[in-house]
C-alpha cells in the first residue's frame, strides 16, 4: 500500500496517515503496534500520559522496521510544563522508547490557566538544536496560544494536532494552520464510540466506492489536508485504515461530510482554553 506523505514547514517529510496507540498497553498493546508496523503504518504516535512509550519502544524493536524509515511521535504532558521538567521529560521519553532521538514532539494541552506552556515549548526547541527531537509542534492550541508561541520564539510549531472528525471537522483551526504553515493532525479521526458510519454521507459513499465507510471517512481527512491518526489492534481493520489510495471522493461528497459538523460535537470537554491535564 502506497502511503501518502506531507512536507513540514521545517523541510522534513511526515507520513500523510499515522497509527495512533492510546489506549494500547500491554502485551497486548504490544502485539497491536508490532502488526501496524508489519501492515506498512511508519507513523507512530504516542505519549507520556498514555502509558505506552515502553510498549511502543518494545514493539518497534521486535517489528525490525531500520528507525530511518520511522516517524515516532510522543507528547509532552501537562505536569511537565517547566523549562527544566520539559528537557527531563522528553529524555525520560527517549529512555522509556529506548530511542536515541525522537521524529516529533509536542505539547499535549496548553494548560492556559498555569500559563507555562511557552517556557515548554523553548525547552523542545532546545532539544531540538541538541538534535534529541527531530521536529517540535504543539497539539490542542488555539489560534491564541500558536500565535503566542511563535512571537515569543520565532519558531513556528511543524503540526497542531487536534480533535477533527466530522461531528467536529475545525473548519477555523485547520484554516489558523493553514494559514501559519502548520500542518493538521486529526485525533480520533474517525469519532470514536460516536463515528457518523450510519450518516447518509458516509453510507453511500461507502456503497459507491466498494469501501468501509471508516475508510470513507479517512480518505475525508485525508482530503481535508490532515494527517489522520486511527488506532486498531486488528489487523484487519489496520490494513483497510491504511488502504486509502485507491479512491477519492468528489468535492460535494468531502463538503456533506465537513457538513455533519455540530456545535456540541466534541468527544469530551477538551475545549483548550479550559480543559487541564496533569
Amino acid at each position: 500500500m502506497t502511503v501518502p506523505t506531507r512536507t513540514l514547514n521545517d523541510g522534513r517529510t511526515i507520513p500523510g496517515i499515522g497509527f495512533g496507540t492510546y489506549p494500547l498497553t500491554g502485551d497486548d498493546g504490544i502485539a497491536a503496534v508490532v502488526s501496524a508496523l508489519e501492515t506498512g503504518y511508519r507513523l507512530v504516535d504516542t505519549a507520556v500520559n498514555y502509558g505506552n512509550e515502553q510498549e511502543v519502544g518494545e514493539a518497534i524493536r521486535r517489528a525490525g522496521v531500520p528507525r530511518e524509515e520511522l516517524f515516532v511521535t510522543s507528547k509532552l504532558p501537562g505536569r511537565d510544563h517547566g523549562y527544566d521538567d520539559a528537557i527531563a521529560s522528553v529524555r525520560g521519553s527517549l529512555e522509556r522508547l529506548g530511542l536515541d532521538y525522537l521524529d516529533l514532539h509536542l505539547i499535549h494541552w496548553p494548560n492556559p490557566s498555569v500559563d507555562r506552556y511557552t517556557e515548554a515549548w523553548r525547552a523542545l526547541v532546545e532539544l531540538r538544536e541538541q538534535g534529541l527531537v527531530r521536529s517540535v509542534g504543539v497539539s490542542n492550541f488555539t489560534e491564541a496560544h500558536l500565535e503566542r508561541i511563535i512571537a515569543e520564539s520565532g519558531v513556528t510549531p511543524v503540526v497542531n494536532q487536534i480533535e477533527l472528525h466530522p461531528y467536529f471537522p475545525q473548519r477555523e483551526m485547520r484554516a489558523v494552520n493553514d494559514r501559519l504553515g502548520i500542518q493538521t493532525e486529526s485525533w480520533s479521526p474517525l469519532g470514536k464510540r460516536q463515528a457518523p458510519f450510519t450518516e447518509p454521507p458516509v453510507a453511500s459513499a461507502a456503497e459507491k466506492y466498494g469501501v468501509t465507510p471508516g475508510q470513507v471517512i479517512l480518505r475525508w481527512q485525508l482530503q481535508l489536508g490532515s494527517i489522520p491518526i486511527p488506532k486498531s489492534a486488528t489487523p484487519e481493520r489496520q490494513r483497510a485504515n491504511l488502504d486509502l489510495t485507491g479512491f477519492e471522493l468528489s468535492a460535494d461528497e468531502v463538503e456533506a461530510i465537513t457538513a455533519l459538523g455540530r456545535p456540541d460535537g466534541r468527544l469530551f470537554g477538551g475545549d483548550p482554553e479550559t480543559h487541564e491535564e496533569s
